[in-house]
């Protein structure tokens, strides 16, 4: 596979240069073959690259996700049930394109919790989930300034939330949550997977 990928460049090249001899026969007249030649070029090379970032995005795919460590004035953390998976984790998802990772946050952490943002979140980490899919990444922030307008009811995706003070978390938490909320508190060192 390497070998073909090392062609790449070479392929672009020769498909340029065919393009541009394919323009020089196509117009006689030498303002539309001087403009034709010029933009063939750019048009090409924005075909390609939409093409090679395609092809990236599929060979060396990654993903990245979102999750809070939200804490009340009590010092406990919101936690939340996902239906379609066991344990509790924290709230979060997955960055949909064209977003920032500060508004997926925003996003997922009202959806999921009710939970709106008053204050910068700070990112304590960026982890590698290969265990979910070899290319997924989970950037982890604490919240402390928020706010909360509704409970959120259960739905086909959050079977419950609560808020569990640190040294009281579920049986059932997930071990990546127990971990981050650890590192979180300096309770264990930090790690680089998920």
């Amino acid at each position: 596979m390497e070998a073909n990928i090392a062609t790449v460049p070479n392929v672009m090249r020769l498909a340029k240069g065919a393009l541009r001899h394919q323009v020089r026969r196509a117009s006689s007249l030498s303002f539309l073959k001087a403009g034709a030649q010029k933009a063939a070029p750019m048009v090409f090379n924005k075909i390609a690259r939409k093409f090679f970032q395609q092809y990236w995005r599929w060979r060396r795919a990654l993903t990245l996700g979102v999750r809070g460590i939200v804490i009340d004035h009590d010092g406990r953390i919101l936690l939340v049930r996902h239906t379609y998976a066991e344990g509790w984790n924290l709230p979060g998802g997955g960055v949909e394109f064209g977003e920032t990772l500060g508004q997926s946050l925003a996003r997922e952490l009202n959806e999921e919790g009710g939970v709106i943002l008053e204050g910068p979140t700070e990112l304590i980490g960026i982890y590698d989930n290969r265990v979910a899919f070899p290319g997924d990444h989970v950037a982890i922030y604490v919240i402390r300034r928020w706010h909360r307008d509704r409970v959120p009811a259960p739905n086909m995706e959050i079977a419950e939330t609560g808020f569990f003070h640190p040294d009281a978390l579920p049986d059932t938490i997930v071990p990546a949550a127990r971990r981050r909320i650890e590192e979180m508190l300096g309770r264990r060192a930090t790690e680089a997977v998920w």
